[in-house]
């Protein structure tokens, strides 16, 4: 599965622009500033309905414009798909609209199912270094393709979770309404999540070893104490909630743990060792989906041997190049062969984009 064609309008410094690609390596070389990540960020928005460099689709809107616009087309076995993200922003609002093959999606999980795309930037440590939801958004990502109805039920536990909370807000009396359907479809998502955490730690330990050359340790922490079923926890500490005014305890909470000697990674390791980390998990997950589920995402590589040194940057072009999938990568220079001699090559200058 990789895309073919992609049309982006008013996306950051970007007007215009209409790519085509093919299945190979794709390179954007152009000076720093020129574009070339914002290019990356349409492509990822496809598959994401998101930008992997800001939580706020709206700062992707070009200046001085309402609207931003990423379109592709998608060419699959057995299955084409066009898709497409508009992004609005107005004086009395922002919103990301998402359609698949001509429907409204119903959830960004549609996109991600229809073109799974994954992106390794110089902002990779921030997967060990931030909060647990960019690790379970790392880790839910790989479940949606290989749980399947994992989408629908993630899906129902977030609306009952809002209401839940918009409640407790509230200060409303009747709170555990929500309880049932929250520790059913909490129950079955952790327990996805815990499968997928337990086949990736068997290919974990080797290529972290490769990779960062530290013995990382990678756990599952499912966000509550899973010697009670989720329905006691959430009768246990309703009286806490209440004085929270949110929920405490369940999925939402969870946690994909790294430890480096028994200490949290992130106080462990160096910003450097932090980035190999992080790509090493990316690497993990992608090679998971394709020896086991014969599945090859689009892997976005945005100057990717920046704080790599030599050994590890050949480790990992190694593991790159055996994934044989798509890869769009950027790079300053028109001669940049690190993945082979791309098979298209896009100039980037000033907000403008021009195959070469």
């Amino acid at each position: 599965m990789s895309l073919t064609e992609l049309t982006v309008e008013n996306l950051r410094c970007i007007e215009k622009a209409e790519l085509q690609f093919g299945p190979g390596t794709q390179l954007l070389f152009g000076a720093n500033g020129a574009g070339k990540t914002s290019i990356l960020e349409a492509v990822f928005l496809l598959g994401r309905g998101r930008s992997f460099r800001t939580r706020l689709n709206e700062r992707l809107v070009r200046h001085g414009q309402t609207c931003a616009r990423s379109v592709g087309k998608v060419s699959g076995d057995p299955l084409n798909h066009h898709l497409g993200i508009e992004i609005q922003r107005s004086s009395t609002g922002s919103g990301t609209i998402g359609r698949l093959d001509g429907a409204a999606l119903r959830s960004f999980a549609e996109a991600a199912i229809a073109f799974p795309v994954q992106v390794m930037d110089p902002e990779a440590h921030k997967l060990i270094e931030e909060s647990s939801a960019r690790r379970r958004r790392w880790l839910d990502w790989v479940v949606f393709h290989v749980e399947p109805g994992f989408a629908p039920i993630w899906g129902r536990y977030q609306r009952a979770l809002a209401q839940r909370n918009a409640a407790l807000r509230a200060g409303l009396a009747d709170i555990g309404v929500w309880d049932p359907e929250l520790a059913r479809e909490g129950e079955i998502i952790t327990a996805a999540r815990a499968r997928v955490i337990e086949s990736l730690r068997l290919r974990w330990e080797a290529l972290c070893q490769e990779l960062v050359g530290v013995e990382v340790s990678l756990a599952f922490q499912p966000g509550w104490d899973q010697d009670l079923a989720l329905a006691v926890v959430l009768e246990r500490t309703m009286g806490r909630d209440r004085e929270r005014r949110s929920t405490l305890h369940g999925p939402h909470r969870a946690d994909v743990v790294l430890r480096v000697r028994g200490r949290p990674a992130r106080e462990v390791l160096s910003r450097g060792q932090q980035k190999l980390t992080a790509v090493a998990l990316t690497l993990c997950q992608l090679e998971f989906l394709k020896h086991e589920y014969g599945l090859s995402p689009t892997v976005l590589l945005d100057d990717p041997s920046a704080e790599l040194d030599q050994e590890r940057l050949a480790h990992f072009i190694r593991r790159v190049q055996a994934l044989e999938t798509q890869i769009v990568v950027t790079a300053l220079e028109r001669d940049y062969r690190l993945f082979g001699e791309p098979e298209r090559v896009f100039h980037v200058e000033q907000g403008r984009v021009i195959q070469v």
